[in-house]
């Protein structure tokens, strides 16, 4: 288990800004996260308890594993994270959990344990949903943001845009059909025996090679333009991957991990930009796991620029699944 804890951060803007301390439980997948808002402004606790080195030896998530993992650790940071704010648990006037979507056995421990605590300390119980989770990173990153706004989420388990036109305010345009972005990036490095996770490694290898070296297809789905597919890219790149073993030629690795990225980045900085130019909205916001990708951040903020529109997206410890954005 890998521990780490943020910087006391003050936040806008939080639903739970009538209490004056919150707990916000995060557990959608492979990291177990609890944290602390005091007065709706102040983020006085905030742990996450990662399962990486755990499930690195499968080359993903598996499950069962992540949920008696989830079990393990909860209580431990649930005591560590009042210790840090410096109160009591009877002092928690709410609980906010994230609901789903996410793994169905990790999300019942988190939701679980949120509703064990709320009714035995007889306070309101808040569920939300972990992919507005995500988008708010960016409210506690950067304070406040006018609407509308676009959200771009993309991580291992969801690719999606979304029109924000207010809080609470949403409409999903689109999302994958198949494979999410950060899945086929796993899938993908476990195919060229890259290790996992595999988005924070080809993206470092990306750095080094060609994008323009192996031509991979860009899936623009003009039936469903808001929607995304990567379960041909990823099929590419195995037929790339096997043509060159059974011929027994070389794969520079360097230049396929940057041409497969270059083909995701493109097609979700270029839809990302399309919608934002069809429903007139001027600010868009990366959230997510992959929203860590260094090639995806250069190539929003370059065509945002060119665009006159205005881009925001988290730190990197704020991308990963955590319960900070949770309890926002």
């Amino acid at each position: 288990m890998a521990q780490c804890k943020a910087e006391q951060q003050t936040v806008v803007q939080s639903k739970t800004a009538e209490f004056q301390w919150v707990m916000g439980i995060e557990s959608s997948c492979d990291e177990t996260a609890v944290a602390i808002l005091q007065d709706g402004t102040k983020l006085a606790a905030n742990l996450v308890a990662s399962q990486i080195p755990i499930h690195q030896i499968y080359g993903g998530v598996v499950p069962e594993i992540a949920s008696r993992q989830h079990l393990e650790v909860i209580n431990g940071l649930i005591d560590q994270a009042l210790k840090d704010a410096g109160i009591k648990l009877e002092d928690l006037d709410g609980i906010v959990v994230s609901q789903g979507p996410g793994l169905v056995g990790a999300l019942l421990v988190g939701v679980s344990t949120a509703k064990a605590l709320a009714y035995s300390l007889n306070i309101p119980l808040l569920g939300v949903n972990h992919m507005e989770g995500h988008i708010y990173a960016n409210w506690l990153a950067h304070g406040p943001i006018d609407f509308p706004v676009l959200g771009l989420i993309v991580s291992g388990g969801h690719t999606a845009l979304m029109l924000l036109e207010g809080h609470g305010q949403y409409r999903l345009l689109g999302q994958t059909r198949d494979d999410a972005a950060g899945e086929a990036f796993d899938k993908v490095a476990r195919a060229m025996k890259l290790g996992y996770p595999g988005g924070p490694i080809i993206d470092k290898l990306a750095m080094q090679g060609n994008p323009a070296a192996y031509e991979l297809p860009r899936a623009w789905l003009a039936d469903t333009p808001w929607d995304f597919s990567f379960s041909g890219l990823k099929t590419a790149v195995l037929n790339i991957l096997n043509q060159a073993q059974m011929r027994d030629e070389e794969i520079v690795t360097e230049d396929l991990a940057a041409s497969f990225q270059a083909s995701v980045v493109e097609v979700l900085t270029e839809k990302a930009l399309r919608a934002a130019e069809q429903f007139g909205v001027k600010q868009i916001l990366l959230a997510g796991g992959v929203a860590a990708n260094m090639g995806l951040r250069q190539a929003l903020e370059d065509r945002c620029r060119q665009a006159g529109l205005k881009l925001y997206y988290p730190p990197a410890a704020l991308c990963t699944d955590n319960a900070a954005m949770i309890v926002m």
